[in-house]
Formats: structure tokens, sequence, C-alpha cells
């Protein structure tokens, strides 16, 4: 998996050096308004939905084409869910490879998959057992507004590929045997700027 990932960032690498020549490249910041998926509670043999928090992420993107165009990114995302036992906090390596079309003036719209690799999960004064995996897919679907170099958009995130997590050795043993899907469900507002 760890080789998946070394490949596609130099495929993003590749990709935002001839964006240089070519459409562009830039960098990337903003708020994640996220919260992972369901708590499984052994105790109960019930699923707990988490609140949303919000989260940030920063990164950067290669674009290539104009009226139709293919959009690699790179991006460093924190995210925290709460949950009745405590807060999942993940951070995570992101590569959205969007293709997109602008519909009217600066306005355009986009999508495509996002491979992820989580780097870190923390939960409340838990142990975790390894993550199920740490290489995921997702999807990304959104909009956004180009006003010269600055940018604005705005998308939905959600993951595909089933993965959980089991609290082992927990000082809570109330805790021992649950679980808690990692896959992200979120709003992304970014903001961008080519250089």
């Amino acid at each position: 998996m760890k080789r998946t990932l070394l490949v596609l960032a130099a495929i993003l690498v590749s990709a935002t050096a001839f964006a240089q020549a070519g459409s562009g490249f830039g960098v990337k910041a903003g708020l994640n308004y996220a919260g992972n998926g369901d708590y499984f509670d052994s105790t109960r043999d019930a699923f707990e939905n988490p609140d949303r928090n919000a989260g940030f992420h920063i990164g950067v993107y290669g674009k290539l084409g104009n009226r139709l165009y293919l959009r690699p990114e790179l991006v460093y995302t924190n995210t925290t869910s709460d949950y009745n036992e405590g807060d999942l906090k993940i951070s995570k390596l992101d590569l959205p490879v969007l293709v997109g079309t602008k519909v009217i003036g600066p306005l355009h719209v986009f999508a495509g998959p996002s491979f992820q690799y989580i780097l870190n999960t923390k939960f409340d004064g838990v142990k975790f057992d390894d993550i199920e995996n740490d290489f995921t897919v997702g999807v990304n679907l959104g909009a956004g507004v180009n006003l010269g170099k600055f940018g604005i958009d705005l998308r939905y995130e959600r993951g595909f590929s089933e993965n959980e997590v089991n609290f082992i050795n927990s000082n809570i043993t109330t805790l021992n045997g649950d679980r808690v899907d990692t896959r992200p469900d979120q709003l992304i507002l970014s903001f961008s700027l080519k250089l």
C-alpha cells in the first residue's frame, strides 16, 4: 500500500511539473466540516453516529487544461469526530484526482476519486488495534470559482473503502470489543492561490 501511495505521489509531482509549463500549479488550504463513520458499542450492540467538527487541510495542486481540466492535489488533512465515548482524531494524506469543466464565467464543477493514506488515528485514552487499511479510496464532488490567481471551492467527500479500527487494552474495559468506522464524510471549503 505504501508503494502505491508513493507511485501516486510521483504521478502528482510529475503532473504538477508539467502543469507549471501548461495550465498552472498552486497551494491550497481551508476548513473541513467532518464526521467519520459509525461507532459500534459492543455492550449495547448498537451504532452511534458522530458529531461533526471543524478540521483543516493544507496542500498543493496542479491543473492541466482550461475548459476541461485535470486537477491532481496532494493534501494533508486533520479531522476530529465526537462520540459519547470520546473524540476520534485522524490525520491523513489525500490525493484527489479531479476532472472538471467550466460552467459559466469563473464557475466550474468537478468530481473524481480521492486516494487517502491514514497517517495517525487517536481516540481519547484508548489504544487501537492496527487500522484495517492505511490506504483507502473515496470520492470528491464540488464546485468552485476562480478569480484571477485566487480560487475558492466547496466539495463533498465520502470514503468508499470499508475501514474500521478495533479498541484493545482499553483503560475503560467496557470499550474492549468496540470499533469505529474511519471513512470520511465531510464538507471541505478550500482557498487556493495559483503560483
